[in-house]
């Protein structure tokens, strides 16, 4: 049941993110052609998936949400395709094709990025003006959107990921790295359904704790399918982090402690929203329970 309302949701984005790059005017061609070679790539989607999911949890039509979901799958996208150049992860391959920058190569990868980025906020203030939105409305999902993906949200953690290369962590500075660089963008995404489903202060400090807790276990699996996953499935090479000695959650503690982790966070995050007067968890929970079996 989750994996066709999951197929269908990523279906629905990606026909959305199509639509919209293809209505972008005065871009140079090259630069389209690289922003929507990364962008309709395909993926998972959760963190549009999980806006749509808690639109839907609160009572709301989640047709509001499309293009700031859109929004959030191209600010991460355009992280993806950063994240992917020499100077960061040096990675070949991404979501099963060569990454951006060995297509395109690096200045064009990086301007995509930029313009995938810039995109995004305005996308963000378009749905606003399509959905009516008060302007206190607009003005919250702004503030956590350069919360999350600015210096002290997603690009601080990368920047932290970066200078932890070569040096001894523990638990402690691991998980402060992914609650930022992972963590913080998928509670941007469920904090922005619960902004545009009205949810009560209780309910958006409740799906933001829930939010932190999917984050770092989607952290520890994605650490755990480095090392046990298929490539072929994953869409990229496995082993990647042992090579250049990162720090993750299965060199730390071990592939099984780390998936009792895994299984302590999936029970946690379940439990912080299944108790909320305001808020039907179904589709949530069943989200989060296909994220600690997922293999991809």
């Amino acid at each position: 049941m989750i994996e066709s309302y999951l197929k269908e949701k990523a279906s629905l984005i990606d026909q959305s993110l199509d639509q919209i790059t293809n209505e972008l005017q005065n871009v140079p061609e090259r630069l389209l052609e690289s922003m929507r070679y990364s962008l309709l790539a395909g993926g998972k989607r959760l963190r549009p998936i999980l806006v749509l999911a808690t639109i839907e949890s609160l009572g709301k039509n989640e047709s509001i949400g499309v293009p700031f979901a859109c929004a959030i799958e191209m600010i991460h996208t355009y992280s993806l395709i950063h994240d992917d150049l020499p100077a960061m992860d040096d990675d070949d391959f991404r979501r099963g094709r060569l990454t951006n920058h060995k297509v395109y190569g690096d200045a064009m990868a990086i301007l995509a990025g930029d313009a995938l980025l810039t995109e995004a906020f305005g996308l963000i203030v378009k749905g606003a003006k399509q959905a009516n939105l008060s302007q206190d409305c607009l003005i919250r999902i702004l503030e956590d959107a350069v919360c999350s993906a600015g210096a002290s949200g997603m690009v601080g953690g990368q920047v932290r990921d970066i200078l932890s290369d070569g040096t001894k962590l523990n638990l402690e500075q691991l998980e402060k790295i992914h609650r930022h660089k992972t963590g913080d963008l998928i509670a941007f995404s469920i904090r922005t359904g619960a902004h545009l489903g009205q949810a009560s202060s209780d309910t958006l400090r409740a799906l933001t704790q829930f939010a932190y807790y999917l984050g770092l276990a989607f952290q520890i699996q994605d650490d755990i399918l480095d090392v046990v996953g298929d490539q072929e499935v994953i869409g990229k090479p496995v082993g990647s982090d042992e090579q250049k000695n990162k720090a993750t959650y299965p060199a730390m503690l071990g592939l099984d402690q780390s998936r009792e982790k895994l299984q302590q966070l999936i029970h946690e995050a379940k439990e912080s929203i299944s108790h909320l007067p305001d808020l039907n968890p179904d589709r949530l929970l069943q989200i989060a329970d296909f994220l600690l079996h997922r293999d991809r």
